[in-house]
């Protein structure tokens, strides 16, 4: 039980790697808040948490609006004595090449990958800063360290700067005893995944020094550790985890 008193928020927790991560934190005796856009899958989830034996409330919002961030702050403030761990996780893809995208397809992934991220770091951080303590972790891709042809050229701007954001944050808010990481995922086996053709299957595992794919438990895992006290001397990183497709 790493998280035991322990209480966060997962958002984009609906399904995949949000979902995910939020069933790893509450089996570790976190109390949560899950958002997300869907009411029905965001119940079905609180659901499962509560019979673990964890409060688990349900938080319906847009990170890229930033009001959804302030209801979010609301939210915290009315059911938890204090928020320890924050998961920004939401995040949107489109599979377009640079030329064929509209600018409203980009700004749409900037502000829900990039913008919503901050929105939502700004509404919390205050809460941790107060208490002087507090885990930050972004949900990333290695999209961010590398460019991807099955990648929209938004998509890795978007997670690049969260990358960079994340160091930003852990730099300033270190002296509140807060730490910032990013995970960067690469080849995840998701509902996505399942769209692929088997050729392009083939190809890619023929690319992963591993030869297969990732799992969502495999990003909460990490989530779970640098969220963890194991993890108290880490701030700043953006940790890779794509079975040795792309390392540095």
């Amino acid at each position: 039980m790493l998280l035991e008193n322990k209480y966060a928020i997962v958002t984009g927790a609906t399904r995949g790697i949000g979902r995910q991560i939020a069933l790893t934190l509450a089996k570790n005796g976190a109390d949560l808040i899950v958002t997300g856009t869907n009411d029905k899958l965001l119940q079905q989830l609180a659901e499962e948490i509560q019979s673990l034996g964890q409060k688990c409330f349900v938080n319906i919002g847009n990170i890229a609006d930033p009001a959804a961030a302030k209801a979010l702050a609301v939210n915290v403030e009315k059911n938890f004595p204090q928020i320890d761990i924050l998961v920004n996780n939401a995040g949107i893809n489109m599979r377009k090449p640079t030329l064929d995208m509209l600018d409203d397809e980009w700004q749409k992934i900037i502000d829900v990958n990039l913008n919503g991220t901050f929105y939502t770091c700004k509404a919390i951080l205050p809460y941790m800063v107060k208490q002087e303590h507090g885990v930050i972790v972004n949900v990333s891709s290695s999209t961010a360290k590398t460019p991807h042809r099955n990648a929209t050229p938004a998509y890795g701007a978007s997670k690049a700067g969260i990358n960079y954001l994340t160091q930003h944050l852990a730099l300033e808010m270190a002296k509140y005893n807060i730490r910032v990481n990013a995970v960067c995922p690469g080849p995840i086996e998701t509902d996505m995944s399942k769209q692929w053709t088997t050729e392009y299957r083939k190809k890619l595992l023929e690319r992963i020094p591993l030869k297969k794919l990732g799992q969502p438990a495999d990003v909460a895992n990490m989530v779970l550790f640098l969220a963890s006290d194991m993890a108290v001397f880490i701030t700043g990183e953006s940790i890779n985890i794509n079975g040795g497709i792309y390392m540095n």
